[in-house]
């Protein structure tokens, strides 16, 4: 992974002082045929395509296009490669398509992936949106993540799609967490929702919510999310990664507003304990995949 993260050398208990720098064009990016034949629209000419922003796992790319009836068009691409690359792009897509389901404009408009014609290589093309403030304005934000946990309706009933915690190398701190979780914290915090006749409703979460996978459409003003991990769960689990302090979004306004459009579950007593343990997530993936993360020193003594 990139060592150009932003958690990289950030401390843990502050949050940044300098603003979110916007993804910008620059340079060429040559566009393999199945992308070009890939574009949505028949008939579409390409203008240009610029390398844009930056992606920890892929190259992305800004595609400017013109239509048959000389209208402008813009694409956002993202190509990675290798097995690793499939997945991601097919999961990504269908994690847009999902998203956009629910709530339309939340996430960008997916259109097609696919794969390079003579290489192993794999593509998603989505809808461009020029990306404005990050965070986006916190109250319309959270307002609109709770919409999504309460519209979205699991397609089983259950709860789907969570990932395994991976251990990359010895860890013994680690794996004392990952016990102590599973057979303590989790039993203690969690089966609680779901006992003394209470039911919680799994709910389509972002999955990695924080700064930099939400923004504020600059043509529209709406607020939106993008670079998501989705899955059925418990909705407060996607404020969890809100409650690290190197985060924008962490503010206890942030949670309070939330709060205010999707009531804690009951016991209510338990949030801030099952806020910590959802936090666990983002905070052991950070000291784990990201190469100078200052987070695995806060891990060890937790």
């Amino acid at each position: 992974m990139s060592t150009n993260h932003p958690h990289v050398n950030q401390k843990n208990d502050a949050m940044p002082e300098e603003d979110i720098e916007p993804p910008s064009a620059f340079g060429d990016f040559p566009l393999d045929e199945a992308v070009i034949e890939s574009l949505p629209i028949p008939g579409t000419t390409v203008l240009s395509s610029h390398a844009y922003g930056m992606s920890l796992w892929g190259k992305c790319a800004k595609i400017i296009a013109e239509l048959s009836d000389g209208q402008m068009e813009k694409y956002f691409l993202k190509v990675a490669s290798g097995a690793t690359g499939l997945i991601m792009c097919k999961g990504e897509f269908e994690s847009m398509k999902t998203l956009n389901a629910v709530s339309e404009t939340l996430a960008p408009r997916p259109y097609i992936w696919g794969r390079y014609k003579n290489k192993e290589s794999y593509f998603i093309i989505v809808e461009f949106r020029e990306v404005g403030g990050q965070p986006p304005d916190p109250v319309k934000f959270t307002t609109r993540l709770a919409d999504l946990h309460k519209k979205s309706i699991s397609p089983t009933g259950g709860f789907l799609g969570l990932s395994d915690l991976h251990n990359h190398g010895p860890w013994p701190e680690f794996e004392q967490l990952v016990d102590l979780t599973l057979n303590k914290i989790i039993p203690k915090l969690l089966d609680p929702l779901q006992s003394e006749g209470r039911s919680t409703k799994p709910c389509l979460l972002h999955g990695d919510c924080w700064d930099e996978n939400t923004a504020t459409d600059m043509k529209t003003g709406e607020q939106f999310i993008f670079d998501a991990g989705p899955f059925y769960g418990h909705n407060e689990y996607d404020v969890g990664n809100g409650r690290a302090p190197r985060h924008r979004l962490s503010t206890v306004e942030d949670m309070r507003n939330y709060q205010s459009n999707f009531p804690p579950s009951e016991p209510e007593d338990d949030w801030d304990g099952r806020n910590l343990l959802y936090s666990l997530r983002f905070n052991i993936g950070t000291a784990i995949l990201i190469p100078g993360s200052n987070q695995r020193e806060v891990c060890v003594t937790i």
